[in-house]
């Protein structure tokens, strides 16, 4: 018998927060972000149910070409641009276009022999010194792109915002200040919100919006999720109760016997661990539903199951499902449980957990074999 978790992709939930993020941003195109195999979506998938996007961003060539083994023909912004002639090669065969960011990159480019130009985005470190040229070298590198004959004219203009999630934190505007005075005279389309800024900041949208989280309902704020930003998560992670325990009072459950039972009671236990994604570090009192009511985790995380205190379902029995996160029991709720941020719960959901597709016009479950997260 096969496992019973399961990651359900809800399309409509895509499609949904696609057209919310138009109403927020309403005069910048979108560049829908879907790295990370879509932040464990499944990126062809996804970037399919997002074609109505104006273009897509990924980390690598590699998740650029599976977009277009999906039969998308949409602009691909590589957000990490090439190191190498071969890459740069493919890039140009595969109507990339590419972010430019070291001089490496640059050089690479002035030397090219490529027969087709290529789509170019500058990146500017305007102050999460993370990647991107200094703000005192845009001018002479602008000129140098626009020089290059690889180069498709006119060259863009990027930067990403580095605490765009903390709304009362200066820094925020300090960067838009940076990257304007450094971009003051030069004439491009310019791209500098990421999904927190999309929503608080909208001095950042400029021309392009580059959209993640957000596109998979889920917030970029800590302490609010999805549902309070009009979206619809679309992730379901779920599984079954595979045993219900009864145990006596003072005896302990898991692994190293962490927590105790504090009287005569029923367990049950899920089919999920860390194995498939669920955070190992996620403590008693982590909420999970069973039939759709909350119960609460108790003990150690192990690889392949989690414990759940019964108390207060008395009817539970082998067989119920449990929702580990989904539209009931938002992500961001077990990310900060846990310890972490929802963008690695999603992203680290394993390949061993079964995908399926649903969508609200069609709500039959479409299983989607070897798709991996």
């Amino acid at each position: 018998m096969s496992r019973a978790t399961s990651a359900v992709i809800n399309l409509h939930a895509l499609r949904h927060n696609l057209r919310r993020i138009r109403t927020l941003a309403p005069k910048a195109r979108i560049m829908a972000v879907v790295k990370a195999n879509a932040y464990g979506h499944g990126i062809a998938q996804v970037a399919q149910t997002l074609a109505a996007a104006d273009a897509f961003a990924v980390a690598c060539l590699e998740e650029a070409l599976e977009i277009r083994q999906a039969g998308l023909a949409h602009p691909i912004v590589l957000l990490e641009g090439v190191f190498r002639a071969a890459e740069l090669e493919e890039a140009a065969r595969s109507g990339c276009e590419l972010v430019v960011h070291d001089d490496s990159q640059l050089a690479l480019l002035e030397h090219s022999k490529l027969q087709h130009n290529l789509g170019v985005w500058l990146k500017i470190d305007s102050g999460m010194h993370r990647l991107g040229f200094p703000p005192s070298k845009t001018q002479a590198v602008w000129q140098r792109l626009n020089q290059a004959r690889a180069v498709r004219k006119p060259v863009r203009l990027m930067t990403h915002l580095a605490s765009a999630d903390e709304t009362s934190n200066p820094r925020t505007q300090l960067q838009l200040e940076t990257f304007a005075a450094c971009t003051r005279n030069l004439t491009a389309e310019r791209s500098i919100a990421n999904s927190a800024g999309i929503i608080a900041w909208p001095d950042s949208h400029g021309d392009w919006v580059r959209p993640g989280i957000l596109l998979y309902g889920v917030s970029p704020f800590a302490g609010r999720c999805g549902a309070q930003e009009g979206l619809i998560p679309a992730m379901t992670m779920g599984t079954t109760l595979i045993s219900v325990q009864q145990v006596s009072k003072g005896e302990a459950v898991g692994y190293g016997g962490a927590w105790v039972a504090p009287e005569d009671m029923r367990i049950g236990i899920a089919a999920i661990g860390y194995g498939d994604g669920y955070p190992r570090h996620a403590p008693n009192g982590t909420p999970v539903l069973v039939s759709g009511e909350r119960a609460w985790l108790v003990g150690r995380v192990s690889m392949d199951m989690i414990a759940v205190d019964l108390r207060g379902l008395p009817h539970a029995k082998t067989g119920d499902p449990v929702m580990a996160w989904g539209a009931e029991l938002p992500v961001e709720e077990i990310a900060r449980a846990a310890g972490t941020i929802p963008y690695e719960l999603l992203c680290g959901v394993t390949q061993r957990v079964k995908f399926s597709l649903v969508d609200e016009s069609a709500p039959s479950v479409k299983a989607q074999g070897g798709v991996s997260a």
